[in-house]
């Protein structure tokens, strides 16, 4: 979903880990210029992927967390 947002999607990639209380964690990163794309004004695109996330996460009966990470 993240590499549908920006002009190139070969600069974002997705990491995710199991925490230690089970909850998934997703880092998703881009390009400097393509950071702002994913995050949306006012954080709008960020807070609607994490919804979808969520939403899908109650069916799982997990919690899933979705973070922007700078790529450095």
């Amino acid at each position: 979903m993240a590499r549908s947002l920006v002009d190139e999607p070969d600069s974002v990639t997705v990491t995710s880990f199991e925490e230690d209380d089970g909850t998934l964690v997703i880092e998703v990163s881009a390009s400097g210029s393509e950071v702002g794309k994913l995050i949306g004004r006012g954080g709008r695109t960020i807070n609607a992927i994490r919804s979808v996330v969520r939403a899908a996460a109650v069916k799982r009966e997990q919690r899933i967390l979705v973070d922007v990470v700078d790529p450095e």
